[in-house]
């Protein structure tokens, strides 16, 4: 690819950080938003769940296979479509008539959402060949997400009571129709000069292991869990894994390379993945609800108090890089655990106080401990891995965090469920008791972060502790493997 003018350069980071940025506030505002869906669309708890974990399920096992797919036909093109689709399925969403309905449209802006996050990934290292202006433009990207998810909770708490959650959908158009406009313009095509051949069977098998297995979680509460439809989602989950299993081990360019999993290092940073994601993906989906209904919050006052732990987070994870290169990513990955473990264990201990200190220190913990762990716990993760085979595995980090994000949505909202007993979620009470449970399992995710840091940075390679041996997003030496 030819080298491109500065000014064209920034046209690039610009459309892919607003397409970062559009999945990031996608997340956080439509959880101010799910108390107004609940009183407008008739929602349970278990339909609220669907609203978010069919969106980040549908984009967690899409990840890896459009990240591959624009390595062969072109990022360019595979960003575009993404962008479309997730700005049309944002407009079909906003006119949804019922719950199964928004949900269907949900899967389909989460097909969308896959088609941003690495691809645009490796726009960006393309743009930038050289190594620092590389490493700074990867700051940059991921820091949209971040401002993203801090802006997501008080624009969305403001629609929300200004005009309707269905306002919070049709935010993403004026970023869809802009960022395709720019795009058009400015993204130059770029392929991988070797691109991985397609898995549509491993992809199958994904979807039929993450897609049941979340149903399964999600309406074992009500339906119960001896109930055959329930039964029948685990045992196809099941047996999708071992097949998953089997089948990815004889590929030679499998989906899923299972062979990163001999690292210590690797593996320890898919569990981090798993443990800080599915606590972060249960977190927001509980304090939205416990701000508004128990509390009695309206929608522009929750979306400020979320600031606190999207903004902390959105920091953190900025200044990640420079405190590890200071420290040393042990003590950080540690010290991130222990936030995350003290913010579930006083939300726990205190779970019926609403002391609005207390619940300020626990969110901001939160998000310190998420905002820290997550660059550094990836960074160290492909850290003994071969540089050309980093973005691929960064991708599978990835790729394991989102899909834990919706596992921790279906986990948590289930427990909270099962534990209401039907008791309305407005009842203070019944609330605080049956959400105490959850709040354990956040803080035992804390203590795994905290245990696996300790595994991830252990002295192995000639890499020293610390040291910048990627981006923020994974990506060794600041670009991914298919950027190369």
């Amino acid at each position: 690819m030819p080298a491109l003018t500065t000014h064209r350069r920034r046209l690039v980071l610009a459309v892919c950080s607003a397409a970062i940025a559009m999945i990031g506030i996608d997340v956080t505002a439509l959880n101010v938003a799910l108390p107004a869906m609940e009183h407008e669309l008739a929602a349970s708890v278990s339909g609220m769940q669907w609203a978010v974990a069919s969106y980040s399920l549908a984009m967690a096992t899409l990840m890896l296979y459009a990240g591959s797919t624009g390595d062969r036909i072109g990022r360019r093109k595979v960003l575009l479509a993404g962008i479309a689709v997730f700005t049309v399925a944002s407009v079909l969403c906003a006119l949804a008539p019922s719950l199964p309905v928004l949900i269907g449209f949900r899967i389909l802006q989460g097909v969308g959402a896959a088609g941003l996050g690495p691809v645009s990934m490796a726009i960006v290292a393309n743009a930038f060949p050289e190594e620092r202006e590389r490493v700074h433009a990867m700051g940059l990207w991921l820091a949209a997400y971040g401002i993203g998810l801090a802006v997501g909770p008080v624009v969305g708490g403001i629609l929300v009571e200004a005009v309707g959650w269905r306002a919070v959908f049709w935010l993403n158009i004026p970023f869809g129709i802009v960022s395709s406009l720019v795009a058009l313009r400015a993204v130059p095509e770029s392929r991988a000069e070797r691109p991985r051949r397609p898995d549509p069977v491993g992809q199958l098998l994904v979807i039929t292991l993450l897609g049941p297995l979340a149903y399964g979680v999600i309406e074992a509460p009500r339906a119960g869990w001896t109930a055959p439809v329930v039964v029948a989602c685990f045992a196809v989950a099941a047996a999708s894994c071992a097949a998953l299993l089997g089948y990815e081990r004889r590929r030679t360019e499998p989906l899923i390379e299972l062979g990163f999993f001999r690292d210590p290092r690797f593996g320890g940073a898919i569990a981090a993945a798993t443990a800080v994601f599915g606590t972060f993906g249960g977190f927001f989906f509980l304090t939205a609800i416990y701000l508004q209904k128990p509390l009695r919050m309206s929608a522009a006052e929750a979306g400020l108090w979320m600031l606190l732990p999207a903004g902390a987070l959105a920091v953190s994870s900025v200044y990640a890089g420079r405190l590890a290169q200071r420290y040393g990513r042990r003590p950080l990955l540690v010290g991130a655990g222990i936030a995350l473990a003290a913010s579930g264990a006083l939300v726990a201990l205190f779970t019926g106080d609403s002391s609005r200190v207390l619940i300020a220190v626990e969110y901001v913990l939160f998000g310190l401990g998420v905002g820290l762990s997550t660059p550094l716990f990836i960074s160290a993760g492909v850290s003994g891995l071969p540089p050309d085979r980093a973005g691929l595995a960064s991708g599978m980090i990835t790729t394991f965090g989102r899909s834990a994000f919706a596992m921790g949505v279906a986990v948590l909202g289930a427990v909270l469920n099962a534990g209401l007993h039907g008791a309305p979620l407005t009842d203070a009470a019944a609330f605080a008791s049956a959400v105490r449970p959850a709040w354990w399992i956040l803080a035992a995710g804390g203590v795994a972060t905290a245990l696996l840091g300790l595994v991830i940075t252990k002295r192995k390679a000639a890499v020293p502790d610390g040291a910048p041996d990627g981006a923020p997003d994974g990506t060794a030496n600041g670009a991914p493997e298919s950027a190369r």
